[in-house]
């Protein structure tokens, strides 16, 4: 019986965990929306979401990679519980997942540089220099970035093996168009057709994360799949 309640606790606690992941995406991606619509001076096609962390109203934006990076982070633990037996989703997915979180805190903690005209104040062009800040902001994006696309490939492959082909799809397509949207804003740089197709891109590969997430949470629930403590 006391076997019985421990692992009835234990899967309470993974399916909070994934409720985390669950959230997690939606709420950086309506947190963003709201600020495109209300930010006075900012234009997703000219700047990225993360210049949102400046000016007067910049602290929502750097709650929201907080709070947003944390729940990524009990996501990825929730993934990395609910395994299941056969661990079919193995243990670098949710690995990935978690670097992710942590990148998106870490974002938080180091604030991209003003340019271009944003905030309002700010002059119009590219900078002339990055500051030490904004340097470690954008380290940290590409390694939480990287991690993101890694994870989707992962999680692709995981699927494939396991016979969900509409799930492995779905990874694969999402890691492929986050590789090709970033790679356009370098190639093709100052282009707002680039800037808007990155940012569609960031919020697809947000959205596939938590519907994993969703997928663990409702297949634990559905299929009864003892839960994997580590």
């Amino acid at each position: 019986m006391r076997k019985n309640l421990t692992a009835t606790a234990a899967g309470g606690t993974t399916r909070r965990l994934l409720m985390c992941g669950v959230v997690a995406g939606p709420l950086y991606i309506i947190a963003v929306l709201l600020q495109i619509l209300t930010r006075d001076g900012f234009d997703i096609s000219r700047y990225p979401a993360s210049m949102l962390s400046n000016g007067d109203q910049g602290w929502i934006q750097i709650a929201n990679f907080a709070v947003s990076g944390l729940l990524f982070v009990a996501g990825a633990v929730g993934l990395h519980r609910a395994r299941g037996p056969a661990g079919w989703d193995g243990t670098w997915g949710p690995r990935l997942v978690g670097v992710f979180g942590a990148g998106m805190i870490a974002a938080a903690c180091f604030s991209a540089d003003p340019a271009d005209g944003f905030p309002p104040g700010t002059p119009v062009g590219p900078p002339t220099s990055m500051s030490t800040q904004g340097m470690l902001h954008f380290l940290v994006s590409g390694v939480a970035f990287l991690a993101l696309i890694a994870a989707c490939f992962v999680f692709g492959r995981r699927f494939a093996a396991a016979g969900r082909r509409g799930w492995a799809a779905l990874s694969m397509v999402t890691g492929a168009l986050f590789v090709a949207g970033w790679i356009s804003i370098f190639v093709v740089q100052g282009s707002r057709v680039a800037n808007v197709a990155f940012a569609l891109a960031i919020a697809l590969a947000l959205a596939w994360a938590s519907l994993v997430a969703a997928y663990r949470l409702s297949s634990t629930r559905r299929d009864g799949i003892a839960l994997t403590v580590v």
